[in-house]
This record gives C-alpha cells, structure tokens and sequence, in this order.
C-alpha cells in the first residue's frame, strides 16, 4: 500500500512535470458522485493523463477502463494498473458467450465511477472513431451515473504508438457537461451525439 502510495504521487508529479496535466472544468465542475467519463483515445497515456486530471478525492472513487492484454504484458504494468489506478480490465477480444462490459458493470454496481474510451482502440486521426455501443448499454443499466464527455489535447504527441520514452508536451483534458440518453433515443443516434460533445470540447 506504501509502496503503491509513493509510485501514485511520483507518477503524478512526472505527469505534471512533462504536459502540465491542465484540467479544464467547462461545463460541470468535479463533484464525487457517481460518472462515467468517456473521452477520445490515442495513447496508451491517456489514462494517466485522464487519473491525473482528476482531483485527489476523484482519483480514489474513479477507475479507468485499461486493455488486459496490454497492461498485463509485464508485472510492473499489471502493478501499476492494478496498485496506484485501480484500473478495470476489459478484453478487447470477446471470448465465447462472454460479456466484454462485466468488469465495467461490476465497477459500477460497486460504487465507482469509471473512465472509458468508447472508440475501443486508439485513433490515429483528428477526429474520434465512430463510438462502439458499450457506454448506450451502460447508460442504460445505470441511468443515475453522470455521463462526462472529455477531450483530451495533445497526448499522443507525448507518447506516440510504438514509443516508449514521453516526450514533454503540454497536454490538457477539458471536461464537458453531462449528457444523457433522450426518451426513445435510437442508440446509433445518442453515440453520434456523445461523440460529437467530445470533439466540440476541442474548441473549448
């Protein structure tokens, strides 16, 4: 626990240090009641910049969403993920009759907030890619979690695919005002909207 403790604040600093980790409250400011974050997705570190971002008494409620197969590759990711974030794994492979979204409703029956990318793999372009139906499904088994979009600036310039030294760079995440399903929303719509209140955070 010590140990874990010391490892959440040198990453911390490290984050800050290298992008500045700038968190922009827009339109709702942080409040420890039960979200669902949803963000863009480019990096790798994009949940070290989204926990970052994150007040001390968010951090210790919100679990990011992390790849199994990437950040279990080696013992000292699955501590890292498992020991300082808390993080949530999911398969990005879907095996038998298995439900990809358990780990993630099994968060939030608990208690917790989560952070997720809905695009499922990290883009390469300007733009998101179209949203997969995991945070619909989710909105709908948990209507009383707060859904807050986020746009994260700049990260995949700090760690870019294949890298594995950070470069520095300011980075910043600017959350967005909640949104949630309309009555009788069709689900491609409402995840057309939601990545749209993503992307219309660039400009913020």
């Amino acid at each position: 626990m010590f140990a874990a403790k010391m490892m959440g604040w040198f990453l911390l600093g490290l984050v800050r240090l290298l992008t500045g980790a700038q968190a922009r409250w827009y339109g709702c400011p942080p409040k420890a009641e039960q979200r669902i974050y949803f963000a863009n997705h480019q990096s790798h570190a994009d949940i070290v910049m989204m926990w970052a971002a994150l007040p001390s008494e968010l951090r210790s409620i919100t679990r990011p969403i992390a790849a199994k197969d990437y950040w279990t590759k080696t013992p000292f990711r699955q501590w890292i993920t498992t020991a300082v974030f808390n993080a949530v794994y999911v398969d990005r492979e879907r095996k038998g009759d298995e439900d990809p979204l358990q780990p993630l409703v099994d968060a939030l029956k608990s208690g917790d907030s989560i952070i997720i990318f809905p695009e499922g793999t990290r883009g390469h372009q300007e733009e998101p890619q179209p949203f997969k139906s995991g945070l619909y499904s989710l909105s709908q088994r948990f209507p009383d979690a707060v859904l807050v979009p986020a746009w994260i600036n700049n990260i995949q310039r700090l760690l870019p695919k294949g890298e594995v030294i950070p470069v520095p760079v300011l980075c910043s995440v600017t959350f967005g005002a909640p949104i949630k399903p309309e009555e009788g929303e069709d689900r491609k719509v409402f995840l057309e909207r939601a990545r749209q209140a993503v992307m219309a955070l660039r400009e913020v």
